[in-house]
């Protein structure tokens, strides 16, 4: 999946630290690091949501270093930090509905931990820090597509979190001349996005109740839309971030998306159709903190970091289908 080089030249030279390199985007990311022989790739994750499973296909590889960590420890990243070039921070406690629940978990790891990981790199003096934000700083914003300058005001505690991940992330770039970037990711998914827990996005428990032949839920009408974003244009965002050439008052965040949308509710017919399953959705109630449309503006992360998302929803669905096969059903 990742034979294609999104970056200019060799990095049999460069280290590279990705945290919470045994999630979901993580550990895609370090795929690619590995196929295009990284000189080091650091990983830093306390396993709260990412699985060692992930990493266990790269463990042979001697250029890869698993610290068991947590980005809340300043002595842990700190030590994550120490002699790496670049930071690819994707370490968090994602999804609206916890944040929802627990306010002050998500705060804490991704408020406290994002300032942690920036304290850690800055002394540790990294060539680059690229992080992962999210569309659901748009909040409450009706404008159709979203555009990095115009955003809302946040609809839940994750949101917030992320916003202010933003904020200190401009700070440090001024104040400590660090080159930093952030990533608003829209609805990733992919290989290794795990199905199980109180808190799985959609594909995943879709796909999961498609081929096991268990009740689907849409939450409300299924009208919301959706830019789902395949993970291997997640991962060329990153890439590109980092090797791009970065210009005095170039923008600092971009969309990461496919600037395309499709509602929930024709999204599970088209799982349906991928799946060969004939199984109906039970919709319920809508979930608090949700974004009703979302629809990417990517022409800033086209003009400025060479972003070009090759692989389309339906494409990238098929081969997600294919992996959740393969992984969970044997099949």
């Amino acid at each position: 999946m990742y034979n294609k080089a999104y970056h200019p030249n060799q990095i049999s030279n460069l280290s590279f630290l990705v945290t919470g390199g045994a999630g979901f985007i993580g550990s895609n990311l370090v795929e690619y690091l590995l196929h295009h022989n990284a000189g080091k790739i650091v990983v830093l994750d306390n396993y709260a949501t990412g699985y060692a499973s992930n990493l266990e296909p790269f463990k042979h590889h001697s250029n890869l270093e698993i610290i068991n960590g947590d980005i809340c420890s300043l002595d842990d990243c700190n030590k994550a930090c120490a002699g790496v070039d670049y930071v690819l921070h994707q370490a968090a406690l994602g999804s609206v509905p916890r944040s929802v629940e627990n306010p002050i978990a998500t705060n804490k790891v991704n408020v406290d931990g994002f300032l942690n990981m920036l304290v850690a790199a800055r002394d540790a003096k990294v060539k680059r820090f690229v992080y992962a934000s999210s569309s659901s700083v748009y909040g409450d914003s009706k404008v159709l597509p979203k555009v990095e300058s115009q955003i809302g005001n946040p609809l839940s505690p994750y949101a917030v979190t992320k916003l202010l991940n933003e904020l200190y992330a401009d700070v440090f770039a001024k104040t400590y001349q660090m080159e930093i970037t952030g990533l608003r990711y829209f609805n990733i998914f992919g290989p290794r996005q795990n199905p199980g827990g109180p808190y799985a996005a959609a594909i995943p428990l879709f796909m999961d109740a498609l081929l096991s032949n268990k009740p689907a839920y849409i939450n409300g009408d299924g009208g919301q839309t959706r830019d789902f974003t395949f993970v291997q244009n997640a991962v060329e965002a990153n890439i590109k971030s980092l090797f791009s050439v970065k210009n005095a008052g170039d923008p600092m965040v971009f969309n990461v998306a496919v600037s395309d949308r499709i509602s929930i509710k024709e999204l599970y017919e088209v799982l349906k159709d991928v799946s060969g399953s004939k199984i109906d959705a039970i919709h319920r109630s809508e979930r608090p903190g949700d974004i009703r449309d979302s629809l990417a503006d990517i022409s800033s992360a086209k003009k400025y970091i060479g972003y070009d998302p090759q692989v389309k929803m339906v494409d990238g669905l098929k081969i997600t289908m294919d992996w959740f096969r393969q992984a969970f059903y044997n099949n």
